[in-house]
């Protein structure tokens, strides 16, 4: 079934299945809707999974969802991606990699690239039911602006790539999160995904193909095989179809 949402500002179709709605998205809000209720306060929710598995679309399609459902809690959804480090950072700090040392712009999207302490922070404050304001990521200007949304509702769902990473200043996150989900699929099927992506926005293939295999996959690879356990594993399939998947 095609849905219109609204992504980063912009209205993008998606589709999900009557299937996936029934049996897994309507439950799964129903679950998040009872949690809430019980706990008397504002819950956090994390949706983490590696580039490409649609973690975006997926949680403004369950933002709009929970709003159709009658007597549901409403769910606010945010990204990550306002966290991004500003590009004059990312262009003046430097890594080692392969024996080569390179600007921090160059791998833009890996977990070093982010300001996890300022992350976390709003966070914690999310979590102790502060009505605090969210950045978002612009990427016309590839920076982030700050102050964006304000975040008011009582289940606010979080999606990004790290959030359940087992490394570094990422792994303290997961104690603010009351439930959490992992997304994941084919690595072959997403690296594809990755580099049409790229190719969309004017990217020449060659080019996308070098970013995604240099930057994205080594990425994809660490969410995969680094990220904590989930209460909820969903996979996507090559049809953009989601299951729950074996722990």
């Amino acid at each position: 079934m095609d849905h219109y949402l609204l992504i980063n500002g912009l209205k993008t179709k998606a589709n999900f299945s009557e299937a996936a709605t029934q049996k897994i998205f309507i439950p799964l809000l129903r679950r998040l809707n009872n949690m809430q209720k019980e706990a008397g306060r504002r819950i956090v929710v994390f949706l983490a999974g590696p580039p490409g598995a649609g973690k975006s679309t997926l949680v403004a399609f369950l933002e709009s969802l929970s709003s159709q459902q009658e007597g549901m809690t409403p769910v606010q959804s945010l990204g990550m991606d306002g966290f991004h480090h500003y590009q004059d950072y990312l262009l003046s700090h430097f890594i080692t990699r392969d024996g080569e040392t390179i600007p921090l712009v160059k791998i833009k999207g890996s977990p070093i690239t982010f300001d996890v302490a300022k992350m976390k922070a709003k966070i914690k404050d999310i979590a102790d039911g502060k009505t605090v304001t969210w950045p978002v990521y612009d990427r016309t200007i590839h920076n982030p602006i700050e102050d964006v949304i304000t975040v008011n509702k009582n289940i606010v769902l979080i999606e990004g790539n790290y959030l359940l990473l087992e490394e570094g200043e990422w792994k303290d996150l997961a104690e603010f999160a009351d439930y959490t989900i992992f997304m994941k699929g084919d690595e072959a099927m997403l690296r594809r995904r990755l580099i049409d992506r790229r190719v969309q926005t004017g990217v020449d293939e060659v080019e996308a193909t070098k970013f995604v295999d240099r930057s994205d996959m080594s990425n994809l690879h660490l969410i995969l095989h680094q990220s904590r356990k989930a209460d909820l594993t969903l996979e996507v399939d090559e049809n953009s179809d989601f299951h729950i998947a074996n722990n």
